[in-house]
């Protein structure tokens, strides 16, 4: 080991361990899980909490499930319409992520994602830590907003 990368991991925090004060939550029956993922340490700031915008990639990838069996082809994301954390992500924490469709327009749609975590030392038990919604547009080869297919029935 260099000199440097001695000096380098001789400051680096330990992983935060301490309880996080959340109120427990049930898991949405009305939602599809549509993602599970654990967050690792390079995920994670100087003080062990997982950098927000890591999540918000994550809720990306999952809010895009449920539009896609719609748009059954190319589609992108338009618009984040809102999205509030309410508790930290930690390494280690099991993360389901639980989506519902909650319009389907023209040519975009908007779904809900609710971000759940199990805690490392109490898997079983849910905390709401993230909640958004999200708008995707159906998009042709050129990138240009197309119908969103209607559903056969």
């Amino acid at each position: 080991m260099s000199h440097l990368s001695h000096s380098i991991t001789d400051h680096l925090r330990a992983p935060n361990t301490a309880p996080v004060d959340a109120p427990e939550a049930l898991v949405p029956a009305d939602h599809e899980l549509v993602l599970k993922v654990i967050p690792m340490p390079a995920d994670a700031n100087a003080n062990g909490d997982i950098f927000g915008g890591w999540v918000m990639a994550q809720v990306d990838l999952a809010g895009s499930v449920l539009p896609a069996r719609y748009a059954q082809g190319r589609m992108a994301t338009v618009a984040v319409n809102q999205f509030i954390f309410r508790a930290p992500v930690r390494v280690g924490d099991i993360l389901s992520f639980y989506a519902k469709m909650e319009r389907i327009g023209r040519t975009s749609m908007t779904v809900n994602v609710g971000v759940y975590a199990e805690r490392f030392a109490s898997q079983g038990r849910y905390v709401k830590v993230t909640e958004a919604q999200l708008t995707y547009v159906a998009i042709d080869d050129e990138g240009k907003p197309r119908p969103v297919p209607k559903p056969q029935l």
